[in-house]
């Protein structure tokens, strides 16, 4: 079984007394322990509800999310469903809830009955991991979007999570926050080996990624490496999507009648194929 394995989950709620919508439709979906996956789609495709889902947040309607092995319908799987994966949302100050950084990054250690000299490790480990150890002993109000958002990344690694879901956790910063978010969870990813879902509306964060899912109407329906994904200009823009620069760029050109690869995603490729 893969890390997270995700069969025919349905979940619907109430519109009104006698009518229910459904928000996810039949997902099927495996994800492999240390793998990258940004998740894209317009508005209502579902995105979030499926985030939801991944720390038992929500509960399927029908149909299974089993995460490292755990259903996370069974109640006895709750706490440890919630440790393993840590989620992260748009705006983290509805995250960071204590007056001091590192007492933030303490809280979730503090509550589930971690001894006092571990969780003092654990705060120094998060904090470094995320670049952030020398802001220990600031107020959040302090910090930059970006840097609030490290905070609260932070506070799901004291807590030892395999997984790290981030429901679009750039949305509301400017450029330089969005890369220090991006450049964190990267290197966690990379260093760390942690397992993450990072939903995003930003092409060039999802260009990041080793594998891309998209959703429509509460379905997947592209699941693919950056480069199988982002090559379809056509049909992401009949989605309602966008794709990186790059390969928008690219798709011009070639349009254009110039000789161009068909897999060019970043800056870097589009200048090196350009050069040539």
């Amino acid at each position: 079984m893969s890390f997270i394995e995700i069969k025919d989950l349905c979940y619907s709620y109430s519109i009104s007394p006698s009518e229910n919508r459904m928000a996810l439709n039949h997902v099927n979906l495996s994800v492999e322990e240390g793998e990258f996956v940004a998740v894209l789609g317009v508005n209502g495709s579902g995105k979030s509800t499926l985030a939801k889902h991944l720390n038992a947040i929500l509960l399927p309607t029908s149909g299974s999310c089993c995460v490292a092995g755990m259903d996370t319908r069974k109640p006895e799987h709750l706490w440890d469903v919630r440790q393993t994966v840590g989620m992260v949302f748009q705006n983290p100050d509805n995250q960071i809830i204590a007056a001091i950084v590192e007492d933030d990054v303490a809280f979730g250690p503090e509550n589930l009955g971690v001894p006092s000299d571990e969780i003092r490790s654990r705060v120094d480990e998060a904090l470094k991991a995320v670049g952030m150890t020398e802001f220990h002993g600031f107020a959040p109000h302090l910090l930059s979007g970006g840097q609030k958002q490290r905070v609260a990344i932070a506070g799901t690694l004291a807590m030892r999570t395999k997984c790290l879901v981030l429901d679009e956790p750039t949305a509301m910063l400017d450029p330089v926050g969005r890369k220090e978010v991006l450049d964190t969870v990267r290197c966690l990813h990379r260093e760390s080996g942690i397992t993450v879902i990072y939903i995003t509306h930003f092409m060039e964060e999802a260009a990041a990624a080793q594998r891309v899912v998209v959703m429509e109407d509460g379905k997947v329906v592209e699941d693919g490496s950056p480069k199988e994904i982002f090559c379809h200009v056509d049909a992401m823009r009949k989605r309602g999507l966008d794709v990186p620069l790059a390969a928008e760029i690219a798709w011009r050109l070639r349009k254009q009648g110039i000789r161009l690869p068909e897999d060019i995603v970043t800056d870097e490729e589009l200048a090196v194929a350009l050069c040539r």
